[in-house]
């Protein structure tokens, strides 16, 4: 009996040991990736690239109207909603206020953490890039911040992964686990696409936002990681899900 527990838990530590690994070339390779990207942009070696694929998105006769039919501007418009700051917030103080209703309040300072932070590193490579917004077709949205990195990519990303990787942990199957990161994958890179579509953004500001804000959800996933090795409390939240933590009676009730 002995060698078959050990013989199981040497497996379950091979196990966690591939994830953490996997979590970490996904970290170095998106970060790596954005740090090759913006060296390119810094050089202007995209740029005509760049500025083909957003005249290819406009008809030849008239570059303020967008290829496809009429409705897919307003498509467009509704989709990109979906990564602006309004819409982020109110997810994220949606998901922080049910987390504090079932007291998982570590659960909420990381989801809240996570957001801020990635706002913070979004608009500190904003600034450090400058780089202008395209200016080859006339913007189908408002759009007022320097270009690289997409807002909209990566903070969507970081949401959109950050609460997909939260509610994976809360289930069982793996089927379901792949479907809820394979939605919260394709809302950022919806996303992404419409920011382009519209003009506001080259495509590798998108590409840049996306790589960003990977990193930065894998960095938050580790950082989940080594906390709940050291907090019991934390591990307490993850197991029991949305249920309220248990309360063990004091011996004088």
């Amino acid at each position: 009996m002995v060698r078959r527990f050990v013989e199981r838990g040497l497996a379950l530590a091979s196990a966690d040991g591939i994830r953490l690994l996997g979590l970490l070339l996904a970290l170095v390779g998106s970060g790596l990736g954005f740090v090759l990207l913006a060296d390119e942009i810094l050089e202007q070696e995209t740029q005509g690239f760049d500025e083909a694929v957003v005249r290819a998105l406009r008809r030849a006769e008239d570059p303020s109207l967008p290829i496809g039919p009429d409705w897919l501007r307003q498509a467009a418009l509704d989709v990109t909603a979906l990564g602006g700051a309004p819409v982020l917030a109110l997810i994220t103080l949606a998901v922080c206020g049910f987390l504090a209703l079932v007291r998982h309040y570590r659960s909420m300072l990381l989801v809240a953490g996570s957001t801020l932070g990635g706002a913070v590193l979004n608009a500190v490579l904003k600034a450090f890039f400058a780089r202008p917004r395209p200016t080859v077709v006339p913007h189908l949205a408002e759009a007022y911040a320097p270009s690289f990195p997409s807002g909209h990519a990566m903070l969507s990303a970081i949401v959109y992964l950050t609460l997909g990787a939260m509610l994976a942990q809360l289930i069982e199957r793996r089927r379901l686990k792949a479907y809820v990161l394979g939605v919260a994958v394709l809302l950022s890179f919806l996303v992404g696409l419409t920011r382009v579509f519209l003009g506001v953004h080259y495509l590798t500001d998108v590409l840049g936002g996306w790589m960003a804000g990977l990193a930065w959800a894998l960095f938050t996933a580790l950082l989940v990681r080594a906390v709940k090795r050291r907090s019991p409390a934390l591990r307490e939240e993850v197991r029991t899900g949305a249920d309220e933590p248990e309360h063990t009676p004091s011996a004088g009730s």
